[in-house]
């Protein structure tokens, strides 16, 4: 009887141990959304072109075909923004490659949205000489 006993508690403590480490593999570690936008260059002149770049990643991996994903450029103080879509040149970068005629201080932001997440970062530019800047609540307001 003993002997039946301990058969049955040790297949009981086996079941358990291993219900308990397929838990613990189950479980997964969340990832983040990131975009590295990019303005090369940062200080650039009228009809050259500037090249803007967005680097995205899910953790470690690179996202190649997000939900969504648009530059959004305007210049100081503006109220027209223009949403361009950049092309996907691989491993997760998308670029976008535009020349300006009028000189000033501008803005771009990439709205991106993949893994139920969305991120926007916001850079900003001189074309020629600098215009005034933005103050920080006019700059926050999208359209």
């Amino acid at each position: 009887m003993k002997t039946k006993l301990s058969v049955v508690l040790l297949i009981v403590l086996v079941f358990l141990t291993a219900c308990t480490g397929s838990k613990e593999s189950e479980e997964v570690e969340p990832q983040f959304l990131d975009v590295k936008l990019s303005v090369n260059p940062e200080q650039g002149n009228i009809d050259e072109p500037v090249t803007f770049e967005a680097k995205v990643t899910y953790g470690d991996k690179k996202v190649t075909e997000p939900n969504s994903i648009d530059f959004e450029i305007w210049r100081a103080n503006d109220e027209n923004h223009e949403k361009i879509i950049p092309e996907h040149i691989g491993n997760g970068v998308f670029k976008l490659e535009k020349t300006f005629t009028v000189e000033g201080t501008y803005y771009i932001y990439s709205h991106v949205t993949a893994e139920n997440m969305h991120s926007m970062p916001k850079k900003e530019f001189v074309i020629g000489t600098p215009s005034d800047p933005e103050d920080s609540i006019t700059s926050t307001i999208m359209e």
